[in-house]
């Protein structure tokens, strides 16, 4: 049996895609509107007020394309959080007039050999800092699950630790060279949701999503053993965006 991969985990994280039903927010009369978007907006206010406080953090995008309207990217110490966060959307008038489309849920993870032996790493600031991190409030977002694959001689969860590390590094050397281009936050799953990893790339250039996952592709750990899911692509929401969006 080969040895199982050890991680470190911090925040839990919850991606939450909805559609809008715009028949029924045109239905609704121009108070109700009001009202709706106020209680948004507010929402809004209180997720900005946990990242003040280093208590989470949360990203709002608009989506691109028919998959979804809009995501919430939610990091929380807990789960029960996560739970609370949706359970309040959920009352709220403004989510009456949205369709849940789709949602993913992990945990922010870093590879084990990130610690320093002998030490515990959640009191290294910048482990910490990877694992309870600030959502950047990049242009854009690109958000994907994906596997490792489990195939006859590509079978990733066969090889041995050195194999593993040794093709992670050569994948990691391609990551960092969109350092300041590209951040990236991998949410762990294996457990959690339907794939075993959740990727998510925040940068000012779209483009640079296109490149650097056709780059990785050509690695040899992605061209073997890479399985993808459904990807979405994003514009960051700010009141102003959010309040023209709605606005008919």
């Amino acid at each position: 049996m080969s040895e199982a991969v050890h991680t470190l985990e911090g925040w839990y994280c919850l991606h939450d895609f909805r559609a809008i039903d715009w028949n029924v927010w045109k239905s609704l009369t121009a108070q109700e509107r009001n009202r709706a978007e106020d209680e948004l907006l507010s929402l809004l206010k209180q997720y900005q007020s946990t990242e003040d406080q280093k208590l989470g953090s949360t990203a709002f995008y608009s989506i691109v394309g028919q998959k979804a309207d809009f995501v919430f990217m939610h990091l929380r110490e807990t789960l029960e959080e996560l739970n609370e966060l949706e359970n309040e959307f959920n009352k709220s008038m403004f989510a009456q007039v949205t369709i849940p489309t789709y949602s993913y849920v992990s945990v922010v993870e870093l590879g084990g050999y990130m610690a320093k032996p002998g030490t515990d790493p959640m009191q290294d600031p910048d482990i910490v800092a990877r694992l309870k991190p600030i959502l950047p409030k990049a242009k854009h977002i690109c958000f994907y699950p994906m596997n490792k694959r489990r195939e006859g001689n590509d079978n990733w969860y066969m090889l041995s630790t050195e194999e593993r590390r040794s093709f992670m590094r050569g994948h990691g050397t391609i990551g960092r060279t969109y350092a300041g281009k590209v951040k990236q936050i991998i949410g762990g799953s294996i457990g959690l949701d339907d794939w075993e990893w959740g990727v998510t790339l925040f940068a000012d250039d779209a483009l640079q999503f296109k490149k650097i996952v056709t780059e990785m592709r050509f690695d040899e750990t992605s061209a073997r053993f890479g399985d993808f899911g459904d990807f979405y692509i994003g514009n960051l929401l700010d009141t102003d965006k959010t309040s023209a969006m709605l606005k008919l």
